[in-house]
């Protein structure tokens, strides 16, 4: 079985909104509806389990028999950070899943993300056991917003940026967090899985990325993926 975490817990801050931003609603359907469609419509996936700000359980709950998605078989509290969110999804499904089930792990509020993408994921995954979508990426070195400036050059084709979804088998992202909390390491590295899979000599496989696949964060995100969704229309009616 393959099962979707989707994390909705952001709160929308870069946005000015006064509302979660995965509630935000582009060519009338909130954020979140069109990210859960792309997996809800995906034949490898089996199920979905939506991690959402604790204060919006309720909501979510009628939010999902609202848009009719039949896939999405539990919701449950997220956590103080992306770190902490997945953990309790993932804690969540004990006792729900087989070890060697595939989870992934995506953004609610990225639904630039395409069905070859989730697929790639899902294989990488299987013969793996772990699978982080990645892409080409460029890099300044010093690049801060109060120093916007370089002096070193990197060849781009060292670096990589890592994105959504992650893809683990269950039973090692479980065991993975519970030897971050057994032996501290998860109070020490930043809130992401990946930082947490690199503290603990864990190795990294890649599978195939999108620079279209972004996460949205600020309000031209916003028009971005309106225009997508347009464009997307379009190529249906020509």
């Amino acid at each position: 079985m393959n099962v979707a975490i989707l994390l909705a817990g952001g709160v929308g801050n870069r946005l000015g909104a006064n509302i979660p931003k995965q509630f935000i609603k582009v060519m009338g359907r909130p954020v979140l509806a069109h990210t859960i469609d792309k997996f809800e419509k995906h034949e490898e996936i089996h199920k979905i389990l939506i991690v959402c700000v604790e204060s919006y359980l309720d909501q979510m709950k009628d939010f999902i028999r609202e848009y009719d998605f039949h896939k999405v078989a539990w919701v449950t509290a997220g956590g103080a950070d992306f770190q902490r969110s997945v953990q309790n999804g993932v804690n969540f499904l004990k006792g729900k899943v087989a070890p060697d089930d595939v989870v992934l792990v995506h953004f609610g509020v990225s639904p630039f993300v395409e069905a070859d993408i989730i697929s790639d994921a899902i294989r990488v995954c299987k013969e793996k056991g772990n699978a982080i979508s990645t892409t080409d990426f460029y890099v300044l070195s010093g690049l801060k917003e109060d120093d916007a400036s370089s002096k070193t050059w990197i060849d781009r084709e060292t670096i990589a940026c890592m994105n959504s979804p992650h893809a683990f088998q269950y039973q090692f992202i479980y065991d993975l967090y519970q030897e971050g909390e057994k032996t501290g390491a998860i109070r020490e590295v930043e809130p992401h899985t990946t930082t947490l899979m690199y503290k603990l000599g864990k190795t990294i496989y890649f599978s195939k990325g999108s620079q279209t696949n972004i996460k949205i964060t600020r309000k031209e995100d916003l028009d971005l993926f309106e225009g997508y969704l347009l464009l997307q229309e379009k190529r249906k009616n020509q």
